[in-house]
Protein backbone atom coordinates (compact mmCIF):
# COMPACT_ATOMS: atom_id res chain seq x y z
CA UNK A 1 0.00 0.00 0.00
CA UNK A 2 1.38 3.40 -0.98
CA UNK A 3 0.64 6.64 0.81
CA UNK A 4 1.44 9.67 -1.33
CA UNK A 5 2.40 12.79 0.59
CA UNK A 6 0.59 15.89 -0.63
CA UNK A 7 0.05 19.37 0.69
CA UNK A 8 -3.52 19.76 -0.51
CA UNK A 9 -6.61 17.81 -1.45
CA UNK A 10 -6.39 15.25 -4.24
CA UNK A 11 -6.84 16.93 -7.64
CA UNK A 12 -9.96 16.17 -9.63
CA UNK A 13 -9.63 13.32 -12.12
CA UNK A 14 -10.26 14.48 -15.68
CA UNK A 15 -10.31 12.48 -18.92
CA UNK A 16 -6.90 13.98 -19.77
CA UNK A 17 -5.39 12.98 -16.44
CA UNK A 18 -6.81 9.46 -16.81
CA UNK A 19 -5.05 9.12 -20.17
CA UNK A 20 -1.79 10.38 -18.67
CA UNK A 21 -2.07 7.99 -15.74
CA UNK A 22 -2.44 5.15 -18.22
CA UNK A 23 0.69 6.42 -19.96
CA UNK A 24 2.49 6.46 -16.60
CA UNK A 25 1.51 2.84 -16.05
CA UNK A 26 2.84 1.89 -19.48
CA UNK A 27 6.14 3.63 -18.68
CA UNK A 28 6.45 1.90 -15.32
CA UNK A 29 6.35 -1.48 -17.04
CA UNK A 30 9.57 -0.71 -18.96
CA UNK A 31 11.40 1.12 -16.17
CA UNK A 32 14.35 -1.30 -16.15
CA UNK A 33 14.82 -1.86 -19.89
CA UNK A 34 15.24 1.49 -21.67
CA UNK A 35 18.33 3.20 -20.19
CA UNK A 36 20.17 5.27 -21.22
CA UNK A 37 16.96 6.34 -22.95
CA UNK A 38 14.08 7.57 -20.77
CA UNK A 39 11.24 5.21 -19.80
CA UNK A 40 8.30 6.88 -21.52
CA UNK A 41 4.70 5.76 -21.85
CA UNK A 42 2.13 6.83 -24.41
CA UNK A 43 -1.60 6.19 -24.86
CA UNK A 44 -3.78 7.02 -27.87
CA UNK A 45 -7.53 7.52 -27.67
CA UNK A 46 -9.38 7.51 -30.98
CA UNK A 47 -12.52 9.49 -31.74
CA UNK A 48 -14.49 6.27 -31.25
CA UNK A 49 -13.11 5.88 -27.71
CA UNK A 50 -10.69 2.99 -28.38
CA UNK A 51 -7.34 3.22 -26.58
CA UNK A 52 -3.90 1.87 -27.47
CA UNK A 53 -0.75 2.08 -25.41
CA UNK A 54 2.97 1.90 -26.06
CA UNK A 55 6.20 2.33 -24.15
CA UNK A 56 9.82 2.97 -25.01
CA UNK A 57 11.53 -0.16 -26.28
CA UNK A 58 15.13 -1.12 -25.42
CA UNK A 59 17.82 1.06 -27.06
CA UNK A 60 17.50 0.96 -30.82
CA UNK A 61 13.77 0.18 -30.67
CA UNK A 62 10.74 2.39 -31.12
CA UNK A 63 9.96 5.26 -28.79
CA UNK A 64 6.70 5.20 -26.85
CA UNK A 65 4.70 7.37 -29.23
CA UNK A 66 5.62 5.27 -32.27
CA UNK A 67 4.97 2.06 -30.31
CA UNK A 68 1.44 3.31 -29.49
CA UNK A 69 0.82 4.33 -33.10
CA UNK A 70 2.01 0.92 -34.32
CA UNK A 71 -0.30 -0.84 -31.85
CA UNK A 72 -3.27 1.19 -33.09
CA UNK A 73 -2.45 0.54 -36.74
CA UNK A 74 -2.05 -3.19 -36.15
CA UNK A 75 -5.60 -3.16 -34.77
CA UNK A 76 -6.85 -1.29 -37.85
CA UNK A 77 -7.78 1.83 -35.87
CA UNK A 78 -8.48 5.16 -37.55
CA UNK A 79 -6.15 7.71 -35.91
CA UNK A 80 -7.47 10.85 -37.58
CA UNK A 81 -8.62 13.24 -34.89
CA UNK A 82 -7.19 11.06 -32.11
CA UNK A 83 -5.62 12.27 -28.87
CA UNK A 84 -2.18 11.06 -27.75
CA UNK A 85 -0.93 11.33 -24.17
CA UNK A 86 2.82 10.94 -23.64
CA UNK A 87 4.78 11.36 -20.44
CA UNK A 88 7.71 13.17 -22.10
CA UNK A 89 7.93 15.71 -24.90
CA UNK A 90 8.22 13.86 -28.24
CA UNK A 91 11.60 13.97 -29.95
CA UNK A 92 12.13 15.69 -33.30
CA UNK A 93 15.55 14.29 -34.21
CA UNK A 94 16.62 11.29 -36.25
CA UNK A 95 18.95 9.00 -34.35
CA UNK A 96 18.45 5.23 -34.25
CA UNK A 97 14.71 5.87 -34.69
CA UNK A 98 12.80 8.47 -36.68
CA UNK A 99 11.35 11.67 -35.20
CA UNK A 100 8.28 11.02 -33.07
CA UNK A 101 6.85 14.43 -34.00
CA UNK A 102 6.72 13.43 -37.68
CA UNK A 103 5.07 10.10 -36.84
CA UNK A 104 2.40 11.84 -34.76
CA UNK A 105 1.48 14.39 -37.42
CA UNK A 106 1.63 11.82 -40.24
CA UNK A 107 -0.81 9.60 -38.31
CA UNK A 108 -3.47 12.31 -38.29
CA UNK A 109 -3.43 12.80 -34.51
CA UNK A 110 -4.79 16.26 -33.74
CA UNK A 111 -4.28 16.61 -29.98
CA UNK A 112 -1.25 15.77 -27.84
CA UNK A 113 -1.03 15.77 -24.05
CA UNK A 114 2.51 15.99 -22.63
CA UNK A 115 3.50 15.31 -19.03
CA UNK A 116 6.69 17.35 -19.03
CA UNK A 117 9.21 18.98 -21.34
CA UNK A 118 12.39 17.14 -22.32
CA UNK A 119 15.49 19.07 -21.11
CA UNK A 120 17.73 17.29 -23.63
CA UNK A 121 19.40 20.04 -25.66
CA UNK A 122 18.26 18.47 -28.94
CA UNK A 123 14.61 18.56 -27.86
CA UNK A 124 14.01 21.22 -25.15
CA UNK A 125 10.74 22.64 -26.44
CA UNK A 126 11.47 22.06 -30.12
CA UNK A 127 9.24 18.99 -30.23
CA UNK A 128 6.33 20.96 -28.80
CA UNK A 129 6.97 23.78 -31.26
CA UNK A 130 7.03 21.45 -34.24
CA UNK A 131 3.75 19.81 -33.24
CA UNK A 132 2.07 23.19 -32.84
CA UNK A 133 3.47 24.38 -36.16
CA UNK A 134 1.82 21.31 -37.71
CA UNK A 135 -1.56 22.52 -36.39
CA UNK A 136 -1.74 20.02 -33.52
CA UNK A 137 -3.32 21.14 -30.24
CA UNK A 138 -0.66 20.58 -27.54
CA UNK A 139 -1.20 20.75 -23.79
CA UNK A 140 1.81 20.49 -21.47
CA UNK A 141 1.94 19.65 -17.77
CA UNK A 142 -0.76 17.00 -17.48
CA UNK A 143 0.02 15.06 -14.24
CA UNK A 144 3.36 16.88 -14.21
CA UNK A 145 4.30 16.02 -10.62
CA UNK A 146 3.81 12.29 -11.10
CA UNK A 147 5.57 12.29 -14.47
CA UNK A 148 8.59 14.22 -13.19
CA UNK A 149 8.85 11.91 -10.16
CA UNK A 150 8.87 8.88 -12.47
CA UNK A 151 11.42 10.42 -14.83
CA UNK A 152 13.53 12.12 -12.13
CA UNK A 153 16.79 10.24 -12.92
CA UNK A 154 16.57 11.02 -16.63
CA UNK A 155 15.64 14.66 -16.12
CA UNK A 156 18.44 15.11 -13.56
CA UNK A 157 21.00 13.50 -15.86
CA UNK A 158 20.05 15.69 -18.80
CA UNK A 159 20.21 18.85 -16.67
CA UNK A 160 23.45 18.12 -14.77
CA UNK A 161 25.33 15.47 -16.75
CA UNK A 162 25.47 13.36 -13.58
CA UNK A 163 23.47 10.35 -12.40
CA UNK A 164 20.63 10.75 -9.95
CA UNK A 165 22.02 9.49 -6.63
CA UNK A 166 19.73 7.24 -4.56
CA UNK A 167 20.94 6.14 -1.13
CA UNK A 168 19.24 3.02 0.20
CA UNK A 169 19.25 2.34 3.95
CA UNK A 170 17.45 -0.29 6.05
CA UNK A 171 16.99 0.42 9.72
CA UNK A 172 14.95 -0.07 12.84
CA UNK A 173 12.51 2.60 14.00
CA UNK A 174 15.29 4.15 16.11
CA UNK A 175 17.56 4.52 13.08
CA UNK A 176 19.95 1.61 13.65
CA UNK A 177 21.24 -0.61 10.86
CA UNK A 178 23.07 -3.38 12.73
CA UNK A 179 23.60 -4.82 16.20
CA UNK A 180 26.73 -3.89 18.18
CA UNK A 181 28.34 -7.16 17.06
CA UNK A 182 27.79 -6.21 13.43
CA UNK A 183 24.94 -8.60 12.64
CA UNK A 184 22.23 -7.08 10.47
CA UNK A 185 20.53 -9.87 8.48
CA UNK A 186 17.69 -9.46 8.32
CA UNK A 187 16.35 -6.22 9.75
CA UNK A 188 13.61 -5.96 7.14
CA UNK A 189 11.38 -8.66 5.66
CA UNK A 190 11.17 -10.36 2.28
CA UNK A 191 8.90 -7.77 0.65
CA UNK A 192 11.27 -4.92 1.50
CA UNK A 193 14.28 -6.89 0.30
CA UNK A 194 12.57 -7.67 -3.01
CA UNK A 195 11.71 -3.99 -3.40
CA UNK A 196 15.36 -3.07 -2.80
CA UNK A 197 16.34 -5.50 -5.57
CA UNK A 198 13.91 -3.75 -7.90
CA UNK A 199 15.67 -0.51 -6.99
CA UNK A 200 18.92 -2.19 -8.02
CA UNK A 201 17.38 -3.21 -11.35
CA UNK A 202 16.24 0.37 -11.93
CA UNK A 203 19.79 1.66 -11.37
CA UNK A 204 22.49 1.44 -14.00
CA UNK A 205 25.21 1.37 -11.32
CA UNK A 206 25.41 0.39 -7.64
CA UNK A 207 28.09 1.54 -5.20
CA UNK A 208 29.42 0.34 -1.86
CA UNK A 209 32.49 1.05 0.19
CA UNK A 210 35.44 -1.32 0.38
CA UNK A 211 34.69 -1.88 4.06
CA UNK A 212 31.28 -3.31 3.21
CA UNK A 213 32.87 -5.59 0.61
CA UNK A 214 35.37 -6.92 3.16
CA UNK A 215 32.74 -7.35 5.87
CA UNK A 216 29.80 -8.76 3.90
CA UNK A 217 31.21 -9.85 0.50
CA UNK A 218 28.02 -8.82 -1.34
CA UNK A 219 27.43 -9.77 -4.97
CA UNK A 220 25.24 -6.66 -5.61
CA UNK A 221 23.21 -8.49 -8.25
CA UNK A 222 19.47 -8.62 -8.90
CA UNK A 223 18.17 -11.94 -7.64
CA UNK A 224 14.73 -11.39 -6.12
CA UNK A 225 13.08 -9.69 -9.11
CA UNK A 226 13.36 -9.74 -12.89
CA UNK A 227 15.75 -7.15 -14.24
CA UNK A 228 19.30 -6.35 -15.30
CA UNK A 229 22.25 -6.35 -12.93
CA UNK A 230 23.71 -2.89 -12.38
CA UNK A 231 27.32 -1.97 -12.99
CA UNK A 232 29.23 -2.35 -9.70
CA UNK A 233 31.39 0.36 -8.15
CA UNK A 234 33.56 0.07 -5.03
CA UNK A 235 35.05 3.03 -3.19
CA UNK A 236 38.56 1.76 -2.60
CA UNK A 237 39.93 -1.70 -3.38
CA UNK A 238 37.99 -4.95 -3.36
CA UNK A 239 39.80 -8.16 -2.41
CA UNK A 240 40.68 -10.20 -5.52
CA UNK A 241 38.31 -13.02 -4.52
CA UNK A 242 35.34 -10.74 -3.71
CA UNK A 243 31.99 -11.54 -5.34
CA UNK A 244 31.63 -7.92 -6.45
CA UNK A 245 34.14 -8.42 -9.29
CA UNK A 246 34.12 -7.31 -12.04
CA UNK A 247 33.75 -3.79 -10.69
CA UNK A 248 35.07 -0.27 -10.99
CA UNK A 249 37.39 0.46 -8.05
CA UNK A 250 37.38 4.21 -7.41
CA UNK A 251 39.90 6.14 -5.34
CA UNK A 252 39.25 9.69 -6.51
CA UNK A 253 36.80 12.42 -5.55
CA UNK A 254 33.09 11.64 -5.57
CA UNK A 255 32.08 14.51 -7.90
CA UNK A 256 34.60 13.24 -10.45
CA UNK A 257 33.11 9.76 -10.16
CA UNK A 258 29.62 11.12 -10.82
CA UNK A 259 30.90 13.02 -13.85
CA UNK A 260 32.46 9.85 -15.26
CA UNK A 261 29.38 7.71 -14.63
CA UNK A 262 27.21 10.37 -16.22
CA UNK A 263 29.38 10.33 -19.35
CA UNK A 264 29.03 6.55 -19.40
CA UNK A 265 25.22 6.82 -19.58
CA UNK A 266 24.43 6.00 -15.95
CA UNK A 267 21.15 7.75 -15.19
CA UNK A 268 20.74 6.46 -11.64
CA UNK A 269 23.41 5.47 -9.13
CA UNK A 270 22.29 3.44 -6.13
CA UNK A 271 24.48 3.83 -3.04
CA UNK A 272 23.92 0.82 -0.80
CA UNK A 273 26.47 1.08 1.95
CA UNK A 274 27.89 1.26 4.40
CA UNK A 275 27.53 3.99 7.00
CA UNK A 276 30.84 5.66 6.11
CA UNK A 277 30.00 5.74 2.41
CA UNK A 278 26.47 7.03 3.01
CA UNK A 279 27.85 9.73 5.32
CA UNK A 280 30.40 10.80 2.72
CA UNK A 281 27.76 11.27 0.01
CA UNK A 282 25.49 13.02 2.51
CA UNK A 283 28.15 15.41 3.82
CA UNK A 284 29.10 16.44 0.29
CA UNK A 285 25.46 17.13 -0.61
CA UNK A 286 25.45 14.57 -3.42
CA UNK A 287 22.29 12.63 -2.52
CA UNK A 288 19.14 13.34 -4.50
CA UNK A 289 16.86 10.69 -3.01
CA UNK A 290 16.93 8.77 0.27
CA UNK A 291 15.11 5.43 0.32
CA UNK A 292 14.67 4.25 3.90
CA UNK A 293 13.31 0.77 4.65
CA UNK A 294 12.08 0.93 8.24
CA UNK A 295 11.36 -2.24 10.21
CA UNK A 296 8.93 -2.36 13.17
CA UNK A 297 11.82 -3.08 15.54
CA UNK A 298 13.77 -1.12 18.14
CA UNK A 299 17.31 -1.67 19.43
CA UNK A 300 16.66 0.75 22.28
CA UNK A 301 20.22 1.90 22.91
CA UNK A 302 23.06 3.97 21.49
CA UNK A 303 25.49 1.07 20.95
CA UNK A 304 23.83 -0.34 17.80
CA UNK A 305 25.24 0.92 14.50
CA UNK A 306 23.70 4.07 12.98
CA UNK A 307 22.77 4.85 9.38
CA UNK A 308 25.53 7.46 9.16
CA UNK A 309 28.82 7.83 11.01
CA UNK A 310 30.97 10.87 11.74
CA UNK A 311 29.89 14.42 12.37
CA UNK A 312 26.47 15.58 11.25
CA UNK A 313 24.85 19.00 11.07
CA UNK A 314 26.29 21.12 13.90
CA UNK A 315 23.11 23.17 14.36
CA UNK A 316 19.43 22.79 13.59
CA UNK A 317 19.76 25.51 10.95
CA UNK A 318 22.18 23.33 8.97
CA UNK A 319 19.98 20.24 8.70
CA UNK A 320 19.70 18.96 5.15
CA UNK A 321 15.99 19.05 4.45
CA UNK A 322 13.86 17.55 1.72
CA UNK A 323 10.28 16.40 1.31
CA UNK A 324 8.55 13.08 1.82
CA UNK A 325 7.52 11.86 -1.61
CA UNK A 326 5.71 8.72 -0.49
CA UNK A 327 5.41 6.07 2.20
CA UNK A 328 4.84 2.51 1.04
CA UNK A 329 3.89 -0.45 3.21
CA UNK A 330 5.88 -3.57 2.27
CA UNK A 331 4.76 -6.47 4.39
CA UNK A 332 5.44 -5.40 7.98
CA UNK A 333 7.97 -2.75 6.89
CA UNK A 334 7.71 0.77 5.52
CA UNK A 335 9.54 2.33 2.59
CA UNK A 336 10.00 6.05 3.12
CA UNK A 337 11.06 8.12 0.11
CA UNK A 338 12.71 11.44 0.96
CA UNK A 339 13.58 13.64 -2.01
CA UNK A 340 15.97 16.58 -1.97
CA UNK A 341 14.85 19.24 -4.46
Amino acid sequence: MRYAITGSEWPAVTPDSELMRAALAAADAVRTTTAPNPWVGAVIETTSGATFSGATQPPGGAHAEIAAIDAARQAGADLHGATLATTLEPCRTTRRTGPCTDAISDAGITRVLIGTEDPDSEVAGKGIEQLRDAGIDVEVGIERAAVEAQLAPYLHHRRTGRPYVVVKLASTVDGRTAAPDGTSQWITGEAARADAHRLRAESQAILVGAGTVRADDPSLTVRLVEGPNPRRVVLGSAPPEAKVHPCLEWRGELPELLDQLGRDGVLQLMVEGGANTAAQFHSEGLIDHYVLYVAPAVFGGDDARPMFVGSGAPTIDELRRGRFQSITQLGDDLRVDLVVD
